[in-house]
């Protein structure tokens, strides 16, 4: 589909909302791949690794089954790679490497493995769930969000490429949307558990290279 999307249509796509289409059960390797602008791929079930893989557009959203009282592993490793566009939604926890050189495309998740946002040059990443170590290794763009309760993910950066700082009113709306969104696809209980929670315990990652720093503090703020 994205294949003749491109061929007929070119970068510009479909419009949104074109094609919807709905999947149940679990999907194989690279679910998504390249995905293009107005098609929208909505599973019910798991997929494994390299969903939406070089991702230009559209809607990819991932939910269980059912929700249980603890967060499903719902897709696998690597996932995002190379995506320049397009929006991921994923109502459960993945493997490792997420959004591994992502440059576009705008996700939330609720649990990353170790290596997320590995080389990622652009985006936004929501995470609400659990994470693990190296987070931004050669991270030279885009933006995180990281929901940090217990105020672990200082010690899980890869403090060579990006750092962490405190969120402002600005971010709270842009995670708000997300969130919104998220539910919107999946009606993640989590996600409106963190929404109707509030913002204070979101933390933000973002690459060394785009701050600038006052001689007055160590805040990072982020270049335009």
């Amino acid at each position: 589909l994205s294949y003749y999307t491109a061929i007929y249509h070119g970068e510009k796509g479909l419009p949104p909302n074109t094609l919807n289409l709905y999947f149940e059960g679990v999907a194989g390797q690279s679910f998504g791949v390249f995905n293009h602008k107005g098609i929208n791929l909505f599973l019910k079930g798991m997929a494994n690794d390299y969903v939406g893989k070089g991702m230009h557009g559209g809607i990819i959203s991932i939910r269980p089954f059912y929700y249980a009282d603890k967060p499903f592993v719902l897709a696998g490793n690597t996932i995002l790679y190379g995506a320049t566009g397009g929006e991921l939604y994923i109502a459960g926890s993945v493997g490792e490497r997420f959004a591994v050189r992502n440059s576009g495309a705008k996700a939330v998740v609720e649990g990353v493995g170790h290596h997320a946002l590995e080389y990622m040059t652009g985006g936004v990443v929501v995470n609400i769930g659990e994470h693990g170590y190296n987070v931004g290794a050669g991270m030279t763009g885009g933006t995180a969000f990281f929901y940090d309760k217990d105020d672990k993910l200082g010690d899980s950066i890869n403090t060579s490429y990006v750092v962490v700082q405190e969120i402002s009113e600005q971010d709270e709306d842009l995670i708000r949307s997300m969130l919104e969104a998220h539910i919107k696809y999946t009606d993640s209980p989590l996600a409106k558990a963190v929404l109707n929670e509030g913002f204070g315990a979101f933390k933000k990652v973002m690459p060394i290279e785009l701050c600038v720093r006052s001689e007055s503090s160590d805040e990072c703020v982020q270049k335009v």
